[in-house]
């Protein structure tokens, strides 16, 4: 392990005490994704496990090619060394457009390294929740502006919530780049997915009625006008399933499903809005 990350950035060098400790954590630990405290700094590993079968990636992809619905359409089924090249090649693309992103420090062949950005969005939002609702609602509305600023550099993040967004220094940063939509979908209807994503989140998390106006428009500022019509595309079809669900929620309730009413329902009466 050197003192150099896969993109030339020089690092702190590690003690010999944190070599030992990350050397048993990359040797002993099972779990997915593994916070490791060393002497100076936290540490992320990611464990990647190959995907040969995926039964649910399968019905996904027949749901979206029957339903003529590609924004629904999976990322490409990768194995661990496909993944760890994927999230290594998207942390490289958003690092060389200006954005804050982990270090990648160590990659091995079925796991990565990565620095630790800080607390994720999603765990500050819970926190200020109760004690700051007027910066909980304006956290919110940044998600949507930097997530402009993404596509807005022709890029799109893949799994956009707040879980995967952090605040290091006050700098908006991105981590867990695990998905890939560009790889099956045009680029304008992966980054017309991204903002459904967040907004699945976001209008479920919101206090107040108009922070979803406020985070779309705020996504508006930046964003290319391709993925404002593939918004629009990619809503419109997405309500045709809204009675479906609506009746499934009549038999069994389920936030998953309460959430896609929600965001599709709002999206369906703002995507011909420009501003």
């Amino acid at each position: 392990m050197t003192s150099t990350d896969l993109q030339g950035t020089t690092i702190p060098p590690l003690k010999d005490d944190d070599i030992e400790t990350m050397l048993a954590a990359l040797a002993g630990g099972n779990r997915r994704v593994q916070r490791v405290v060393l002497s100076d700094r936290a540490v992320w590993i990611k464990r990647y496990m190959d995907r040969r079968f995926a039964p649910a990636h399968q019905a996904l992809s027949l749901i979206a090619r029957l339903g003529g619905m590609p924004g629904l359409r999976p990322s490409p089924h990768l194995d661990a060394a496909g993944m760890i090249e994927r999230e290594c090649r998207q942390i490289d693309a958003f690092r060389t457009h200006g954005f804050t992103v982990p270090e990648v420090l160590y990659r091995s062949r079925s796991a990565l390294v990565l620095s630790d950005l800080g607390p994720s969005v999603g765990v500050q939002l819970v926190a200020m929740r109760q004690q700051d609702p007027n910066g909980h609602e304006a956290l919110v509305e940044r998600c949507g502006l930097e997530l402009g600023r993404v596509h807005g550099a022709g890029l799109c993040h893949g799994r956009p919530h707040p879980r995967d967004f952090a605040l290091p220094d006050g700098q908006f940063g991105f981590f867990d780049f695990e998905e890939d939509p560009a790889a099956v979908m045009p680029l304008a209807m992966a980054q017309a997915r991204d903002v459904w994503l967040l907004l699945l989140d976001t209008t479920t998390r919101a206090l107040s009625a108009t922070t979803p106006i406020a985070t779309l428009a705020a996504w508006r500022r930046f964003r290319p006008e391709n993925a404002e019509f593939a918004l629009a595309e990619l809503v419109s079809r997405l309500a045709r399933l809204l009675p479906v669900v609506h009746l499934m929620l009549r038999v069994r309730s389920g936030r998953d499903l309460e959430r896609f009413v929600r965001a599709t329902e709002f999206l369906t009466s703002r995507t011909l809005l420009r501003s």
